[in-house]
């Protein structure tokens, strides 16, 4: 498995730090990450903004830092859009799919990452499901044509759980679609991480991790003179310490083969605030606990 940083992390769009995509690369290389992963979007990898000769820099910076640019990540919803039926989102959004596959492989990265899509209501959620396989098996064939891998992320709400993304992978039916399944959404479901990183594990490219903290949350009611219960936030945390179980997870990757890129994300407000100093010091801790899963001390 490939330690792996993710620009967002840097990015700067939760109030935290923000580093250039040549000073993220040195800064990855420099906490000891052997690959990242790009955010396809402002203020990074934007498809409007960067030229060929951007990409021929970062991919120079790369090589220099010693750090394999290994995914390029697609921010995507392909339920959108339905109050504006005239307007072709999904032929949009995967020209723009093609695109960062185009500039991906000028990069030499491998995966295009993409989402599913968010519930529109529950009386569309076949509809829903539908539009999302066509569309990811349009990806799929979009970053075929530059010789990369497409890569579904379990975020969206469409095939957000382990068996729903197999049978969405089985719905695609696509050789070079693969599974991005990350623990943080089936922890949070109550999910066994360990089952489901051994189904998952044939049929994944990449992981992504983040660790969190729940925080309690009540509103008063002044009538009754007592609380009642709402759901809980979560604060981001260094890998570890927070209630995700990654042990388990890390041993049904192990269970099920899988050896791919296991990348980190700070892409929410992180406890101790969003200095550089944090970040850096975050990005650092969990690349030491993502080491020790994944080659765990006997």
């Amino acid at each position: 498995m490939i330690p792996t940083l993710f620009s967002v992390s840097y990015a700067g769009l939760w109030g935290q730090a923000q580093l250039g995509l040549p000073d993220f690369i040195r800064k990855a290389g420099e906490l000891g990450y052997t690959a990242v992963e790009l955010a396809g979007k402002s203020p990074h990898l934007s498809i409007l903004d960067t030229r060929d000769a951007d990409l021929d820099a970062l991919r120079e910076t790369a090589e220099s830092a010693g750090v394999e640019i290994a995914t390029i990540a697609a921010y995507t919803d392909f339920t959108a859009g339905a109050s504006a039926a005239e307007v072709p989102f999904n032929e949009i959004q995967v020209a723009y799919v093609r695109e960062l596959a185009r500039m991906g492989a000028r990069l030499g990265a491998r995966i295009v990452r993409v989402f599913t899509g968010y519930t529109t209501n529950t009386e569309s959620s076949a509809a829903d499901w539908d539009k999302c396989v066509k569309a990811v098996r349009a990806c799929a064939g979009a970053v075929e044509e530059y010789g990369l891998v497409l890569g579904v992320q379990n975020h969206h709400d469409v095939a957000v759980s382990c068996d729903a993304m197999l049978e969405f992978l089985t719905d695609v039916d696509c050789a070079n679609c693969r599974a991005m399944f990350d623990p943080w959404a089936p922890a949070l479901h109550g999910e066994d991480l360990r089952d489901c990183a051994r189904r998952m594990a044939p049929h994944m490219v990449q992981t992504t991790l983040a660790d969190y903290v729940p925080l309690k949350r009540f509103a008063y009611m002044p009538g009754l003179i007592n609380y009642k219960e709402l759901p809980a936030m979560t604060r981001a945390v260094p890998l570890g310490d927070g209630f995700i179980d990654l042990p388990g997870f890390f041993q049904g990757l192990r269970e099920g083969g899988f050896d791919g890129y296991v990348a980190y994300e700070m892409c929410s407000p992180l406890r101790a605030g969003g200095s550089l100093d944090n970040l850096d010091a975050t990005a650092r801790k969990s690349l030491e606990v993502m080491k020790r899963l994944i080659s765990p001390a006997d």
